[in-house]
């Protein structure tokens, strides 16, 4: 029995492009969730705001005029006008999820779905792109560790050549055929 995904197939990379770093969260701007949902945005902001207790600040930011405006100057928003005048919500990936919760419609909950799907790939991302790092830190340091070791190689080879030592000065190795006596 073959049943028919309705499920939405929405790019994750068209998500991933949606999920901003503000004040040390990634978050997504609700005139981009509510385009994902298929909603307007002032009906987001709505629903929310009837449940703003399901929203903390680790679960919603709202922007203050110096992130709209900077947001504005990366084109993540067209204009302040844009938002109708009203400040943007940000949600964070918890913040997203309870979405879900308020916005009661399928499509919200399918989007909900590949939205936390794009998350945990960011996720990823950042965690191999750190092991990334750690992996050419630790190479870094044994270059340089090696050359310490090949210019101190270098150092002996110049003391020896200054010590040049005339051989008759030396104590002579080696066999000693015995003196002849007379």
């Amino acid at each position: 029995m073959s049943k028919k995904s309705s499920a939405i197939t929405i790019p994750q990379e068209a998500i991933l492009h949606q999920i901003y770093f503000i004040r040390d969260h990634k978050v997504m701007l609700d005139i981009h969730l509510s385009k994902l949902y298929n909603v307007e945005t002032r009906a987001l902001k709505q629903a929310v705001r009837r449940n703003m207790d399901l929203f903390p600040s680790d679960f919603m930011l709202i922007l203050t005029e110096a992130e709209i405006n900077v947001m504005v100057s990366q084109n993540v928003i067209p204009s302040k006008q844009h938002m109708g005048g009203s400040q943007p919500f940000a949600f964070t990936e918890s913040g997203v999820a309870m979405l879900s919760s308020v916005l009661k419609s399928k499509r919200a909950k399918e989007m909900n779905v590949a939205i936390m799907r794009a998350f945990v790939a960011m996720r990823k991302m950042l965690i191999d792109n750190t092991e990334l790092r750690l992996a050419i830190e630790e190479l870094r340091k044994k270059s340089d560790n090696h050359s310490k070791n090949i210019e101190l190689v270098f150092k002996y080879l110049d003391e020896l050549l200054e010590k040049k030592e005339n051989p008759t000065d030396r104590e002579l190795i080696g066999f000693k055929p015995a003196k002849k006596k007379k």
